[in-house]
């Protein structure tokens, strides 16, 4: 007679439930589908195919009672790995926009802002441009399935255990934000050193010729110098994006060694 022991069943619940935890947690956060015009049913659906799919690909997780304090514990790490893996695709699209509120700010369209559909955020026009793009991008590269590769790859350098996590991976997501920041200014930089120029050059006729009305002329022009800016560097915005995406992938699988404690 076949039979099912206890054990068995809370196995097969432990090798579907915790890695569940971690995929869907990062599906909750990371861009496109985790926005808000993505429904949360259809993630979790999502999340769920996906964890049956590669079950049975994964390290065998140690039996646990699932309804323990050590599952628990095993749960929170895996939302927190997950969160964490999110968290580092996000900072790669709000660099982005970063470097749109900088640009609009020098070009005089800061007041023209706009509510993102997407993220429920209030962003200027200049930056729902650039997020626009790099979506299209991430789209076009096949962005979200290097991701989901990097997550399922997540599991056999963390593998699912009641051990505790190192606490150097707190210290890399902080640091993380700083890259944000350094590298918004670096796509930003070329077209506020024009901008820059322009209004230095401004300056010089205003001083050389003080009747001119420089905030009737100025403001104008420097929108339009700022538009035909955009313009000529949007061309080039590939290569910055395929090198910021390998950083992120890279700082992705850096966050998983350092979770696992592995001397970096």
């Amino acid at each position: 007679m076949f039979e099912v022991t206890d054990q068995q069943i809370w196995a097969w619940l432990g090798n579907h439930l915790f890695p569940m935890f971690r995929i869907a947690s990062f599906m909750m956060i990371v861009p496109v589908l985790g926005t808000r015009i993505v429904p949360a049913r259809v993630r979790l659906i999502l999340a769920l195919l996906m964890t049956v799919a590669v079950a049975p690909t994964l390290p065998q997780v140690p039996p646990v009672d699932p309804l323990s304090l050590a599952a628990v514990r095993i749960i929170m790490q895996q939302v927190f790995i997950g969160l964490a893996m999110g968290f580092s695709v996000i900072l790669l699209f709000q660099l982005f926009v970063v470097a749109g509120q900088m640009f609009a700010m020098q070009m005089g369209l800061g007041f023209a802002s706009m509510v993102d559909p997407v993220n429920g955020v209030t962003v200027t026009a200049m930056s729902q441009v650039y997020l626009i793009m790099v979506t299209l991008l991430y789209l076009s590269m096949n962005g979200h399935l290097v991701v989901f590769e990097v997550v399922i790859e997540s599991f056999r350098l963390i593998p699912i255990s009641s051990g505790a996590l190192a606490d150097l991976s707190w210290w890399y997501l902080a640091s993380r934000i700083s890259w944000m920041f350094a590298s918004a200014l670096t796509v930003a930089l070329p077209i506020i050193t024009a901008l820059l120029i322009v209004n230095i050059s401004f300056g010089v006729a205003t001083r050389a010729a003080p009747q001119m009305n420089i905030f009737s002329l100025g403001f104008p022009i420097t929108v339009i110098l700022g538009l035909v800016i955009y313009w000529l560097t949007i061309s080039g915005m590939l290569p910055p994006f395929t090198k910021f995406s390998e950083e992120t992938l890279s700082f992705m699988r850096t966050i998983l060694v350092a979770e696992n404690g592995i001397p970096l």
